[in-house]
Order: structure tokens, then sequence, then C-alpha cells
């Protein structure tokens, strides 16, 4: 990712099962925050989430983001990362939701009957790394 600095991709690996922060903006201008999966293509952060759920309506109506993830391992190193949704899809949701639980729970995921998966498409705009030093 050329907007994030080499000396923290390994915070985006699945190895590292780092989560990320999602802050969205609701209706009313103030925000919210969730902790989830996410998993990266190219320098896209991409997040999978249910059709309905508030991050979801959150990101469809207004598209600017920020995310933080921290290095499970220090949790004084992080990335914080404002930017915006680009694209968001239903096709390939439920085998990128499937794809994550394995990363961070090592077992298939449980799809809810009935429930829509959505994948968001972030793009990072601006991006700061941070460690203890």
């Amino acid at each position: 990712m050329n907007t994030i600095p080499s000396s923290f991709h390994d915070l985006l690996k699945n190895e590292t099962k780092a989560y990320v922060y999602l802050a969205t903006i609701m209706a009313d201008g103030s925000p919210q925050v969730t902790p989830t999966w996410f998993g990266v293509e190219g320098e896209y952060i991409l997040i999978n989430t249910a059709k309905g759920r508030v991050k979801d309506k959150n990101m469809r109506s207004r598209a600017k983001v920020a995310l933080a993830i921290q290095d499970p391992k220090d949790p004084y190193r992080y990335l914080q990362i404002r930017g915006r949704v680009v694209d968001n899809t239903e096709e390939g949701a439920d085998d990128h939701i499937n794809s994550l639980s394995f990363k961070y729970d090592n077992k298939p995921y449980k799809l809810v009957k009935g429930q829509i998966r959505v994948i968001f498409k972030i793009l990072p705009e601006h991006v700061d790394a941070h460690t203890r030093s």
C-alpha cells in the first residue's frame, strides 16, 4: 500500500489478526465507532458488514470515515487512517466474510439466513503511523 509506510504493512497481514476501529458519521453528525474485521485489496481497506447495520447505513450516506489499526502486540504502535468509501458491493461478500472468519477465528463464518453481506472499499487519503518512540 503506497500510503501506508512499509514498516507498518505487517498490521495488514492476515497473520497479525489486528482489528480495525472504524469511525463513521451518524445522521446527526456524531461519530460512531465499531471494532471490526478487515481485509486489504491493493491500496484499499475492505470492511464487510450486514446490510442495514449502523455502519452500513452511515457509509452509504456519508463516505468519509476514519480507521485505527492497533498492533495486537504493542498498543502504542498503530495506524490512524482517514479516507472515504469509494465503492460497495454485495457480490462476493459471503465469500469475503468467510475468509475473514478464517483469518480471525480459524473457522467458517456461520451466515445468518436472510442476511445480506456487503463489502465496503475504503481509499486511505491521510495516514499517520504511530509508535512509542
